[in-house]
């Protein structure tokens, strides 16, 4: 088990990259603190990828709940997150996306694992049916870069402020210093607008949500690029954002907009031997059916001796 934070995927792409469990917890869901009350607008929460469903469940029963002083908290669960565990989930209402919330099609590997899924759950007795949401992917996009550029710029100047210098392209990569310029140029207006397109969208997919249980996809578009594909010292920043968020991450950073919980399952295998996570998102404070699915999913297609060809 290790601790990670996922304000686009970060606890998800890593779990599906390297064959682990990962849930994205409701925002609000783990406190952020001693320092803040939250990540990135709400948009970055802290967990665990793990290699079983019981060791996530049973560190979010250790973690989860306000502390003193948190400004918001997540709806509290029914009862403690490891009871989910082996719990029956009934019959779910899977909605199954093949393609990113853009409407670009995912690579042909993970629509095969996508859908390879999709015939388990069906297995299972769980009703799976082609359905996606419908949220202003353009709207949500520029809002996340003002948001996450605004809080780059805000880290790097208070560490330089505690350094007693002024802040320098020097001091971190050309990605990470071109954000932080951008988000000095930005304006309260710019990140005020932000937060509320954010927030207008989570009612979208909230809507949604009230005809499914899950949305089923792939957790990334692709099976496992190469290291050094998406290059953090690119001096483009459109050309990175466009690699990072448009052509790989089509899915993930959607559930941080929003703050719903999310999981990626690690059921399937690439051609090249590869693991390709399988993507799960849930209304908002419903980490108790990913839970129970997962489980059950587990059980169904384990994956804990399994490793990359």
């Amino acid at each position: 088990m290790a601790h990670a934070t996922d304000g686009g995927g970060s606890i998800r792409i890593p779990a599906s990259n390297c064959g682990l469990f990962g849930v994205k917890p409701t925002r609000g869901r783990n406190p952020a603190g001693p320092d803040v009350g939250e990540g990135w607008s709400g948009m970055s929460t802290g967990h665990v990828v793990s290699r079983s469903v019981r060791d996530s469940a049973r560190m979010m029963d250790c973690t989860h709940g306000a502390a003193p002083g948190d400004p918001y908290a997540a709806p509290a669960p029914a009862r403690p997150f490891a009871e989910e565990v082996g719990a029956d989930p009934g019959q779910l209402r899977i909605a199954l996306m093949t393609d990113g919330f853009d409407g670009r099609p995912l690579d042909g590997e993970c629509i095969e694992g996508t859908k390879n899924t999709a015939k388990l759950c069906e297995d299972l007795g769980h009703k799976v049916e082609p359905a996606q949401p419908k949220l202003d992917v353009g709207a949500l996009d520029r809002a996340s870069r003002t948001i996450i550029a605004g809080n780059v710029w805000n880290a790097v100047r208070l560490r330089c402020q505690a350094l007693g210098r002024e802040p320098s392209g020097q001091d971190v990569e050309a990605v990470t210093w071109a954000l932080a310029q951008e988000g000095a140029a930005a304006s309260a207006g710019d990140y005020a607008e932000s937060v509320m397109i954010m927030h207008q969208q989570g009612r979208q997919l909230a809507a949604f949500f009230q005809d499914y249980d899950l949305i089923l996809s792939s957790t990334l578009r692709h099976p496992p690029l190469p290291l050094g594909a998406i290059d953090m010292q690119d001096n483009d920043l459109d050309h990175y954002w466009r690699q990072l968020f448009v052509d790989e991450i089509a899915i993930t950073p959607f559930y941080n907009n929003t703050g719903c919980p999310a999981m990626s399952v690690p059921l399937h295998m690439s051609s090249d031997g590869l693991p390709v996570g399988i993507h799960f998102g849930a209304s908002f404070g419903d980490e108790a059916t990913l839970f129970r699915l997962a489980a059950q999913l587990e059980a169904a297609a384990p994956w804990f001796d399994r490793v990359p060809d």
